[in-house]
């Protein structure tokens, strides 16, 4: 609905690709429906991966033990993180909705989006001990993870070689978005894409499309146990 506010993280090396094709139809399609869409395009911004000192501006709280979770903890509060940090903490503030655009890289992000989570989920910011899963910081926000796999979708069915897709969605739905209060709707899988007709890749395109005209109207998951294991 107009007025909705998207963050798309978007981590792929190629405009061309389909996981860049994807993101596109995703901004079109949003921004059709009078959504405002932000991009953080991550290989195009260089985005800095690596969690450091160079994370915390000034004086550091404890200068004899680094302690990256506290330092940066203490710099949340004192408005002393680095600029690439506080400039992407401010969108997903702004942000309704939050979609993760990648490839699947070994069962998980690419490092560079891992690299996001670790430094862009600031205790403080996202989280803050009990205020965790259902109470977590970020409530009242919804997430989704679209992204493309190698293997088919055979591969990632329960009983198949690579065992049920859900499993590998429990640390990044789960672990990071919920424990963030984040509210997660059904990922969006595009499955092995490579080794499929290019007829076949603009339905999964078209499908996408489809799918982001009712998105709003769409429940979240049951963020438990169950969903990922039963």
């Amino acid at each position: 609905p107009p007025g909705r506010k998207v963050l798309i993280v978007y981590a792929h090396q190629e405009p061309k690709s389909l996981n860049g094709s994807l993101k596109s139809v995703a901004v079109e399609e949003l921004s059709k429906q009078g959504c405002s869409v932000t991009v953080s395009d991550l290989y195009a911004m260089q985005f800095e991966p690596r969690a450091t000192r160079n994370d915390i501006v000034g004086c550091l709280h404890n200068s004899e033990e680094f302690n990256y979770g506290v330092e940066t903890w203490k710099a949340y509060k004192r408005g002393g993180l680095s600029s690439d940090l506080i400039e992407e903490q401010k969108k997903v503030q702004e942000a309704d909705l939050l979609i993760f655009q990648f490839p699947l890289y070994w069962f998980s992000m690419p490092a560079i989006m891992k690299g996001w989570m670790d430094r862009v989920l600031v205790q403080g910011f996202a989280h803050e001990f009990p205020n965790c899963y259902d109470s977590g910081l970020l409530k009242n926000k919804l997430a989704l993870f679209s992204f493309t796999t190698g293997g088919s979708r055979e591969m990632y069915a329960k009983g198949g070689i690579s065992g049920d897709i859900r499993y590998l969605l429990w640390p990044m739905q789960h672990g990071i978005m919920h424990f963030c209060g984040v509210r997660v709707l059904a990922p969006h899988i595009c499955f092995a894409p490579e080794y499929v007709s290019e007829e076949k890749r603009k339905e999964m395109l078209t499908a996408w499309a489809q799918r982001l005209k009712t998105l709003w109207k769409e429940e979240p998951i049951n963020c438990s146990p169950e969903w990922y294991f039963k």
